[in-house]
């Protein structure tokens, strides 16, 4: 708001392609000048950072948390925020992973709904001395593992990222949360954030998940009408005429630039039938899809 190997800075392109490995995994150092992942805008992949130096605030929409003290740092793709300050050093890590990665063979419950990533959970572990040089070695076996050509090296991983995420799910979550000045402003930019998360739609496979007022504010862990009010201040516009106006304009996207029918485009934005997509692009085009189509 990080870098595979030493080198390589992580790049969208980068991760598109993780997504087509096996493992679905990586794990890195978090290296001075390498690394910023809270930027990343893959949906699926959850991240854990294990920060033990510097002094740094991880800013959410209506609360932040000051960090000052080795720390194990849990985020949802889905839930945005940003991360100010200095987080990074020698003996720092970070891996991404998707839920299917952690879920293979498991019965745990979805990384969604877990406290350590859920909105409104507890992101932030304080780790003593002890845990921040346990949770360390784990992160290096993790790196040491992942460069080898062992055939269940990913079975081995996935045991020792589940060795991390039970030694938080026994620690007391931090509760050092204050709430940032200007909170209208932050509410307001996170809302804008996740909205053009979501976006652009690139297969007629994919369905947009957030498709009303409630369900952002259910993300960001805020009351509807808190979100609404935070939004119409500091933009002018409600956070439907927000939500509306994006939509249109990737359905404009759509029409002009694949040849997917109408059908395929109401579906992957959010839309039952296509006869309520018709009545909504009418309404706010003026035209129907297939009479923009025509004209083009």
């Amino acid at each position: 708001m990080e870098a595979i190997g030493i080198k390589k800075a992580i790049t969208n392109e980068y991760l598109e392609n993780l997504s087509n490995e096996p493992g679905q995994f990586r794990v890195a150092p978090s290296y001075e000048g390498y690394c910023n992942l809270a930027s990343f805008n893959r949906r699926d992949f959850y991240k854990i950072t294990l920060t033990l130096h510097g002094k740094s605030q991880l800013m959410y929409a209506n609360r932040g948390i000051e960090i000052d003290k080795p720390a194990l740092v849990f985020t949802n793709p889905m839930v945005p925020y940003s991360w100010e300050g200095d987080h990074v050093g020698p003996d720092s890590y970070f891996c991404v992973f998707t839920n299917e990665f952690l879920q293979n063979g498991n019965r745990m419950e979805s990384l969604e709904e877990s406290n350590l990533f859920k909105a409104g959970g507890d992101p932030v572990y304080f780790l003593t001395d002890e845990q921040a040089s346990y949770i360390g070695s784990v992160f290096k076996r993790m790196l040491q593992e992942s460069e080898t050509d062992y055939i269940y090296k990913y079975e081995l991983i996935r045991n020792q990222l589940n060795l991390i995420i039970h030694e938080a799910i026994k620690m007391q979550p931090a509760v050092a949360f204050y709430n940032p000045q200007n909170a209208a402003s932050r509410i307001a930019q996170l809302f804008l954030k996740l909205l053009e998360k979501q976006f652009p739609v690139d297969s007629p496979q994919y369905t947009l998940v957030l498709k009303k007022a409630s369900d952002y504010a259910d993300k960001l862990a805020v009351h509807v009408n808190h979100l609404n009010a935070a939004v119409r201040e500091i933009t002018g516009k409600s956070t439907t005429a927000h939500i509306n106006d994006r939509i249109l304009n990737e359905a404009k996207s759509l029409l002009t630039h694949t040849n997917w029918s109408v059908a395929q485009i109401a579906r992957s934005l959010g839309f039952d039938y296509a006869s309520y997509f018709n009545n909504f692009f009418k309404k706010h085009a003026g035209l129907t899809p297939m009479a923009l189509r025509k004209t083009l």
